[in-house]
């Protein structure tokens, strides 16, 4: 067993095999006593084991540190030279041991540093050079940069004690390794024009694969982890391959800008940030990367925002390019103020597309359903393309209110009458589910639209039409469809339309009672006639042209007698007739046989003439009926000209005149029983509408008058800028300054507020 002493402390080994410091010529070793306790030495006893320190201390060789050193230095030489190295490594490990611990570690530092800049510094003739290529330049720079890590590799291995021990007590001196880089740092990186050529040779390469040529990834990786791990990456090499960058793309982004369509320009700015990104995964250094992708953003995205936007934005939604805008927005969404320019031009867009809808006349037939599906397109690019971003969904919403409201009233009006068309019995273009959709999406387009009143003008005076008439689709879908007003608006823009449903569902209880109060009356004179009839309060139905005309007996009979059973019930209303709402069910007899007959009122008082006579003039017929002129035309044009023509009019044609005769058509035939004759609708008038707007701009004066003696009421005095301003938030229809002046005037010309006599501008409720 082989003792070595340092410091007075005795270490043991327990392998007698393991080789250790050759101290054979010094002769005064340890001695090791074993002792034991036990007098009888049987085994199991406890035996201690009593270890001496040397006597004196082992004495080194005079010359043992030059000789040690030396051979250290054929091995580091050797290394450096790539030749064979006389001695093992384990006994080189064991020199630089030995001369650690015997304090020769600060001299063996020094000598070995030394040793390392002399070889390095040998290194950099090569580079100095004029006439090497380039690309061999770099490959010499990258195989000096290898042989330097494997040597200092190696020469650490064997001086690893003296990293470990004296490197580490010395916070001041750096590493073997720190101390290899920095000898290579400051003799060859860091030489003006090895650093020069170098980094213009990178830059180079990294040019040529942008410009889709093929380069040695791995040279450029070692290269630039060589910078790196000479911490001079980022001054040396990042700045100019960033200002390179800016150059290239900045260049690249006016040429293709100019050569490309927006689609095309757009798959290439992405393919340029992939490929930058691929740059940073193989070679480039990660502390690169938000730099370099930002400069790449700037150049081909940031300066060329509103050029895209202009060149191509219109296009993709109007050819509804899911993919491009989805890429649209994808890259901008990478850059400052990339999606507000964006949402700003797709704005524009909308407000110019949908003002071309709803400003031409000629495209009212279509307009409501040309808005639905432009605002389904539309959503579906928000929530597919443009990720369902907030700010895109806010400004489709202001768009489509801004251009809608650019034409007053149409829109409105439109839009009940699409929905009167949706909600029609017939319309078979829809399921139930479907209609409710569709309701849902209408509902939509009219919480843009200003003019709410106007559309309940329309809708009121169609719902009235399907109730009566019976052409209501669904009853479901017309209560969903009030329940969805009602939830828009509140219950006072619906309660006349509920007080309409309400109309109907007590006029079938009255029926019933009706009913019963004629079966128990038992007269013979009454002919037997199922009539049915509908009371209507005044004040929820539209206003309905009162029209007198000459009624069959039997039919008066029925009438008196409801008058009678009505008014019993409830004293004090009064009945007024409405005979352009009625329709009747006649039977009829033809040569083929019975039909029925579904016919409106004015035609069932024509046909009724006909019991009587075969034949009857224009003139025998307008006395007989007492139909207004008009209406009558129309009438006997749907029996005599329509598709079920029951009479034959003297001579043919479609126009209804004077002197024309109808003749009961007893040879008329039709496969089915039940015959349904459309009335001659008359075409809604231009004076019509203005009389629906005229209803609605007289309702309009009421509330505003009303909420200006609201307010006043309230406040008492008041400014007229203030005035105005509480107006405005009041009120729930489009008005102008000036119609409210007027409403103004009026109220103090009718006494309900007056101008202070100080103040000209200012206006004092009268109580």
């Amino acid at each position: 067993m082989n003792l070595t002493e340092n410091g007075g402390a005795a270490t043991a080994s327990t392998s007698e095999n393991s080789k250790r410091a050759n101290f054979s010529q010094l002769n005064n070793g340890p001695v090791i006593k074993m002792s034991t306790n036990s007098a009888t030495g049987k085994p199991g006893d406890i035996k201690k084991i009593v270890i001496k320190n040397f006597k004196s201390k082992p004495i080194l060789p005079e010359d043992y540190q030059e000789r040690t050193w030396e051979k250290l230095r054929e091995a580091v030489i050797a290394i450096q030279k790539s030749k064979r190295i006389e001695y093992s490594l384990e006994e080189l490990y064991q020199a630089v041991e030995n001369m650690c611990s015997h304090k020769m570690d600060s001299h063996l530092y020094v000598n070995l540093t030394s040793l390392t800049e002399v070889h390095v510094k040998s290194n950099i003739k090569p580079f100095l050079a004029e006439s090497i290529d380039k690309l061999v330049y770099l490959k010499k720079m990258n195989e000096c940069w290898q042989s330097h890590c494997q040597q200092m590799i190696m020469i650490r291995s064997i001086f690893l004690y003296l990293d470990r021990t004296y490197v580490l007590q010395n916070p001041t001196v750096h590493s073997i390794w720190d101390m290899g880089l920095e000898l290579f740092r400051d003799h060859i990186a860091m030489n003006t024009s090895v650093q020069s050529r170098t980094v213009e040779g990178i830059l180079i390469l990294i040019e040529k694969e942008r410009n889709a040529d093929t380069v040695d990834r791995t040279l450029l990786k070692s290269l630039l982890r060589m910078l790196s791990d000479l911490q001079i990456y980022k001054e040396a090499f990042e700045q100019k391959f960033l200002l390179a960058t800016k150059q290239l793309y900045q260049a690249e982004g006016q040429r293709k800008m100019q050569e490309l369509e927006v689609p095309a320009y757009l798959q290439h700015v992405d393919k340029r940030l992939a490929e930058e990104n691929e740059r940073l995964l193989h070679y480039l250094d990660s502390c690169t990367k938000q730099q370099l992708i930002v400069t790449v953003e700037r150049q081909l995205l940031t300066e060329h925002l509103t050029g895209i936007l202009q060149k191509g934005l219109d296009s993709l939604l109007e050819e509804n390019r899911l993919t491009d805008l989805s890429l649209l927005y994808m890259l901008f969404s990478r850059v400052k103020n990339g999606t507000t320019e964006l949402c700003s031009h797709f704005n524009a867009y909308i407000k110019k597309k949908g003002r071309t809808i709803v400003i031409d006349p000629e495209k009212d037939k279509t307009m409501v359903q040309d808005l639905l599906d432009f605002k389904d397109k539309l959503d579906h690019i928000v929530n597919t393309c443009f990720d369902r971003n907030e700010k895109f969904i806010n400004s489709l919403r202001e768009a489509f209110e801004n251009f809608v409201n650019q034409r007053s009233n149409k829109p409105a009006e439109l839009i009940a009458k699409y929905v009167d068309m949706k909600l029609r019995a017939g319309n078979k273009e829809a399921t139930e589910e479907e209609l409710e959709q569709i309701l849902d999406k209408v509902m939509v387009q009219f919480r843009f639209i200003h003019g709410k009143d106007v559309f309940e003008a329309f809708y009121k005076k169609d719902l009235a039409k399907r109730l009566l008439v019976g052409k209501s689709a669904s009853v479901d879908a017309e209560k969903s469809m009030l329940s969805k007003l009602k939830q828009e608006c509140g219950g006072g823009f619906t309660s006349k339309l509920e007080g309409m449903f309400k109309d109907m569902e007590l006029s079938k209880d009255i029926n019933i009672a009706f009913k019963q109060y004629m079966t128990n009356m038992e007269s013979k004179e009454l002919t037997n006639i199922d009539m049915t009839m509908n009371i209507l309060t005044m004040g929820y139905w539209p206003t309905y042209p009162v029209m007198e005309v000459t009624m069959p007996t039997q039919l008066l009979q029925y009438q008196s007698i409801f008058n009678k059973f009505y008014l019993a019930k409830h004293s004090g209303r009064k009945l007024q007739w409405q005979p352009t709402l009625g329709h009747c069910v006649l039977k009829a007899h033809f040569d083929q046989g019975p039909k029925d007959l579904q016919v409106s009122l004015f035609q069932a008082l024509v046909l009724l003439l006909f019991n009587d006579n075969d034949t009857l003039a224009f003139e025998e017929i307008k006395g007989a009926c007492n139909i207004e002129d008009g209406e009558l035309r129309r009438t006997l044009q749907s029996l005599a000209c329509g598709k079920a023509r029951v009479l034959t009019k003297v001579p043919k044609g479609r126009d209804v005149e004077d002197i024309d005769k109808f003749h009961f058509n007893n040879e008329f035939t039709n496969k089915l029983f039940r015959i349904k004759i459309n009335q001659i609708q008359m075409k809604e008038t231009t004076e019509e509408q203005k009389a629906t707007e005229e209803r609605v701009y007289q309702d309009r004066q009421y509330q505003i008058d009303a909420a200006i003696v609201r307010i006043m009421k309230m406040r008492k005095t008041l400014s007229h800028n203030l005035l105005i301003s509480e107006l405005y938030k009041q009120l729930t229809f489009p008005v102008k300054p000036s119609d409210l002046k007027k409403r103004i005037e009026s109220l103090i010309d009718r006494d309900y507020m007056e101008r202070d006599k100080d103040n000209q501008n200012q206006y004092n409720y009268v109580a």
